[in-house]
Formats: structure tokens, sequence, C-alpha cells
């Protein structure tokens, strides 16, 4: 790489760090940096999910505050993605490329519709229960499930799997989104790790790009929970339907 493709990665890390604790879309920045550079796909991909890795620490470091609100939910969280992104990553290494690039776009289109109405959908099944009236903060079977799912596509790939985490929380759970979105972050972190530290012993990596874009990326992710505290939960929603639509375009040019 020439130095001004050195800067274009860390710039990329930067802003996919700030996306990662905000949107929730950060491959939407750093991942066709990576192939434009030259990268083959899969090798972008499994680098991008290292390089990511400082994004999530320095978010959830961030947004360490919520997270201490809710530990029971923090730890189920990390477990279910964990071992998600497994699979996740197993797929990736075992499967063609692309397998999933004709639905993989729908499907986030259809998180960014949940996650848009989710306020709507929620006031609609409580008012299913009226008996129940305890806020839901424990994720029950079916929200342990998706969001072991939601781990699995982020070990796979990941764009956009912020996203579907926030779209599976913000059913499941009556937190604030604060909280959810840095759930979220935490969620990502998780899988980033499990997925990257397969991909470092049975991958092929470039480490020149993971290098490049951890030392923007954990900037970012820190500064980013830091602005997803402050922005007015309507405007954090609308950024993250926006966002998740933006990637699902791209992804289907």
């Amino acid at each position: 790489m020439t130095g001004l493709e050195h800067v274009a990665v860390v710039a990329a890390g930067l802003g996919a760090g700030l996306l990662t604790s905000t949107v929730g879309v950060a491959s939407l920045v750093s991942f066709p940096v990576l192939v434009a550079l030259g990268i083959p796909p899969v090798v972008a991909n499994a680098s991008n999910t290292v390089g990511l890795i400082p994004a999530g620490l320095g978010g959830s470091l961030g947004y360490r505050r919520e997270l201490r609100e809710q530990p029971k939910v923090t730890w189920l969280v990390v477990a279910t993605c964990a071992v998600g992104s497994i699979g996740g990553a197993a797929l990736l290494l075992a499967l063609p490329p692309g397998v999933f690039e004709s639905i993989v776009p729908w499907l986030i289109l259809f998180t960014c519709l949940i996650v848009g109405a989710q306020p709507w959908i929620s006031r609609w099944l409580r008012s299913r229960k009226p008996h129940d009236l305890e806020p839901r903060t424990s994720m029950g079977p079916v929200t342990t499930v998706f969001a072991a799912l939601t781990g699995v596509y982020g070990g796979y790939f990941g764009a956009g799997s912020g996203v579907m985490m926030m779209a599976v929380l913000g059913l499941g759970l009556d937190l604030e989104l604060r909280v959810v979105n840095a759930l979220k972050t935490l969620a990502v972190l998780a899988a980033n790790i499990v997925a990257g530290l397969i991909f470092v012993f049975v991958a092929e990596l470039d480490f020149t790009a993971i290098g490049l874009l951890a030392a923007g990326s954990i900037i970012g992710g820190y500064a980013g929970a830091h602005i997803g505290r402050v922005l007015p939960p309507t405007l954090l929603r609308v950024l993250i339907v926006l966002a998740g639509i933006t990637a699902a375009i791209a992804m289907l040019r």
C-alpha cells in the first residue's frame, strides 16, 4: 500500500468505529475500501472483522455506564452472539463467496422496517397483554434464539448486523434505546472477537490492513459511543434506518 492508501484505511477504520457505536453498519465503510485497494473479498472480509475488534472495544468502553444497568442481559448477549459467530465464521470459510448476497440486502431492509416501527409494534404487543405491566428486562427464548442467529450473520459477513441486533433487542426488551445501542455494540464486539480468533488461525489475512483499521476504529468506536448516548432516540432510530437502507442498496448493486 502507498502512504495515501494507508491514510484511507485508517480513515475507513475511524468511520467504521463511529458507525459501530451509533447506527451499526460499520462494514459499509471499511469493507468496500479494502476491496477497492485490491484485497480479495474473502480476505478483506476476514481482515475487516479482525480490524474492527478495537471499534467494539472502544464503543463498549464508552457505553460502560449503560452496560452496567443490565448486567444479566449484557452477559447473555455476549454469550449468544459469541456462540453464533462460531457458526458464521465456519460458513464463511466453507461456503463459496457470495452465497448470501441475494438475500442479505432484503434481510437488512426488513430489519430496518422493524427498527423504525419498533415503538408501535411494542405498544401493540403490550396492548394484547394488559395484565403484563412489568417491563421486559430479561431475554426470553425467542429473543435469545434470534440474537444467536444475528451472531451467526455477524461471524459470516456482518454488514448490517448491528441494525439486526437493534431490531431483535428492541422488540424483545423494554429498554431505553441508548441501552439497546450499547448492547448492540457489545454484541458486534463479541461476534467479531470469536470470528476474528478463528480467522487468525485458519484464514488468509492482510495484517497491514488489520493494523490500520484497528488504529482508526478504536478511536471512532469510543467517540461514537458518546455521540450515540446524546442523540435523541427518534433521531438515532431514523439514522439507524437510513444507514441500514443505504447498506442494503449498496449491496444490491
